[in-house]
This record gives C-alpha cells, sequence and structure tokens, in this order.
C-alpha cells in the first residue's frame, strides 16, 4: 500500500486508499505547553488526547493544542514556520515527529512508499526547504517508509486537473505559504512559492486590531466570510483586507515569473485552488475577479476551488505514490502485475476521515 502525506504549517494529513475509498488522517500541527500536576495527570489519563511529559511539563498535541490553549489562555505553538520546520522553535523536531507518526502510521511492509509534500522555495525571501525537506525524509526512512517529496503544487495538479490531462494551473494557499505550479500534461512549466499565507493574514488582523492570533484563527475558521459586508474595524473586517492583499499579492508574483518563464499566450488554463485559506466563502469568487484583472499572458478557462480544501494536497501525493508503486510492481508485494495503473482512475474516489 502506497501512502501520500502533506506536512502542512497548520495541519498534517495522511491518505491511503482503502477499497475504493481514500482514507484520511489528520492532526494540526501545533502544540501547548501546560505544567504538569495530579489534575492533569488524571485529566489526561481519562483521555484520548495526545501528548508528551518531560519532567514537570506536559505538552498537548495536535487538535487539542487549540482547546487547551484556550482554556490556559495561551497562545499554542508551532513546529513549522512560514511552510518549513521553525528554527525558533526548540521542541520543533520532536513535535513534529510525534504528530507525523501518529498521523501516518506504521507501514504496512517495509519500505512501504510514501510521497510526502514539501514547498518550492520562496521567491520573494531567502530562505531554502532543503533541511526541512531532508529532515521530514529521515523521519519517514526511520518509520520503515521509502519516502519521496513531491512538490505541493504538483500535488494539487495530480488531485484537482486529471480531468483536463493534468494541465492547468494549481494554487495551495496554506498557513505558512502559497505554492503555485503551472503544469502541461503532468509535466511542470512553472513552480514557485511565496513567503504569505493564512497565517500572515493571521498575524497582520491580530496586530491591526490587539487580538490574539490564535483567537483571529478561531474567528476565521468558525464563522468567517470573504463577502466585504462587514463593518470596519473588527477582526472580520481586517481578515477581509488582508486576504484582498494576499490574494493581489499571488496574482502579481504569478504573472512576473510567467514573464519570466516566457509562457505562450492564447492559451486556456483552468485554474484550481486549495488549501485551509482558501476554505472560507467567497474566497473563490474574489480570486476570480482578481485573475481577470490581472493581466496574465494566458486565458483563463474555468477557476474552482478544490471540494475539500484541506485533503487536496494528501490525495495528490497518494496519486503520485501508487503511480510510481504499481508502475515498479517489484516494489509492492500487493501490486496487480497484469494491470497498469491510470493516473486518472487514482485521482478519483470517495473519501472517509479517521480522527485521532
Amino acid at each position: 500500500m502506497a501512502r501520500g502525506i502533506d506536512v502542512g504549517t497548520m495541519n498534517i494529513v495522511s491518505s491511503r486508499q482503502e477499497g475504493d475509498e481514500t482514507v484520511f488522517v489528520g492532526q494540526r500541527n501545533s502544540f501547548v505547553e501546560i505544567e504538569y500536576s495530579d489534575m492533569a495527570k488524571r485529566m489526561l489519563s481519562r483521555s484520548d488526547v495526545l501528548h508528551i511529559r518531560k519532567g514537570d511539563e506536559v505538552y498537548v498535541v495536535g487538535d487539542d493544542a487549540l482547546t487547551f490553549a484556550n482554556v490556559f489562555n495561551q497562545e499554542t505553538r508551532r513546529p513549522m514556520k512560514r511552510g518549513i520546520l521553525s528554527n525558533d522553535e526548540q521542541s520543533a523536531i520532536p513535535m513534529i515527529k510525534l504528530i507525523i507518526e501518529q498521523v501516518v502510521g506504521e507501514p504496512e511492509h517495509d519500505g512501504e512508499r510514501v510521497f510526502f509534500s514539501t514547498p518550492a522555495d520562496p521567491i520573494d525571501s531567502e530562505v531554502s526547504t532543503l533541511y526541512h525537506r531532508k529532515t521530514l525524509e529521515s523521519f519517514l526512512q526511520d518509520q520503515g517508509f521509502d519516502p519521496e517529496p513531491i512538490n505541493e503544487g504538483m500535488a494539487v495538479i495530480y488531485s484537482e486537473l486529471a480531468d483536463s490531462n493534468f494541465t492547468g494551473l494549481g494554487i495551495s494557499f496554506g498557513a505558512g505559504m502559497t505554492n503555485v505550479c503551472l503544469a502541461y500534461y503532468a509535466v511542470p512549466v512553472m513552480t514557485f512559492s511565496i513567503a504569505r499565507g493564512g497565517d500572515w493574514i493571521d498575524e497582520q488582523a491580530a496586530r491591526a486590531t490587539g487580538t490574539s492570533v490564535d483567537k483571529v484563527t478561531a474567528v476565521k475558521e468558525d464563522e468567517f466570510r470573504l463577502d466585504f459586508t462587514t463593518d470596519a474595524g473588527g477582526v472580520e473586517g481586517a481578515l477581509s483586507i488582508y486576504y484582498d492583499n494576499l490574494l493581489d499579492y499571488v496574482i502579481e508574483n504569478i504573472r512576473a515569473e510567467l514573464d519570466e518563464e516566457d509562457v505562450e499566450e492564447g492559451l486556456d488554463v483552468p485554474v484550481v485552488v486549495t488549501g485551509g485559506t482558501s476554505s472560507p466563502p467567497g474566497f473563490e469568487e474574489l480570486f476570480e475577479e482578481r485573475l481577470s484583472e490581472g493581466g496574465l499572458p494566458f486565458d483563463v478557462s474555468t477557476v474552482r476551488r478544490a471540494e475539500e480544501p484541506l485533503y487536496s494536497v494528501a490525495r495528490g501525493a497518494l496519486v503520485a505514490s501508487r503511480t510510481e508503486e504499481e508502475s515498479d510492481p517489484e516494489d509492492s508485494p500487493s501490486a496487480d502485475t497484469d494491470e497498469d495503473t491510470d493516473i486518472e482512475a487514482e485521482a478519483d474516489g470517495g473519501r472517509v476521515l479517521e480522527e485521532e
């Protein structure tokens, strides 16, 4: 069995195929530190809360971290920042390793194939993704997998553009970065990232309104609509302003990179957007409007958001992983040697979500 993993700044999601269904397992990529006490011990021992104890401190990890942060009036901490492992967080390595182990599970056989998402080097920052990519690869190798990185934007193409022969513009609006890929028949023509995403929006809105970042994130995930009907001055008004600014910034950089690549004019290109930052209602319509005003050197035939933005990259990584594994049946004891796998068929199927 092959697997795919979306290693995102906000969420880590794994994917695997079970019959006709694609099964996803996810955890929030965050943690919070609380003081160890008898009460904490009793509370955690009676629950399924994912946690680590180190001396007199307890680290609550994953989905429960945000709940505990709100209860104890703390900010959550992140193993990743701006799309890669955080060099400001001393506990980043053990925390993200624990989350990955919980989300991915054990391989069914030694050397099971797994593709994991990795961002492209950002064009607006000197940050390198090499250390991040090699560290994740080492984690997965230690678990018994045979890991392979896949560009996050290319994973979107595999997941969402099978009906256009894997040709089009795929954009993953993540928490730490925004990844962009233009592909032609599954061959990447242009890939890049920018060092802005959902976290940048949250931080700017929090600073503008004097609200904690976690509170802003909670508003954005629970009730925010990108329709510009909210009165200015509140959190939702600030979110709308910075969403608008991010989209303009993304399109500006797409246009600049297309000029560098000298992409042929006159093409009709489908565009698909995904990622947790693209989730608010109204995002798709606003992005289509901004694209039409963006002066791109090709025509945009359609603009749509993935039906399941949080799972799109993980699904695309699984498509790549299954296709490679089944094209070389000697690497997989369960592969069918009598049939070739059609990559389009791998992009279809349902979803079952397992919550850890």
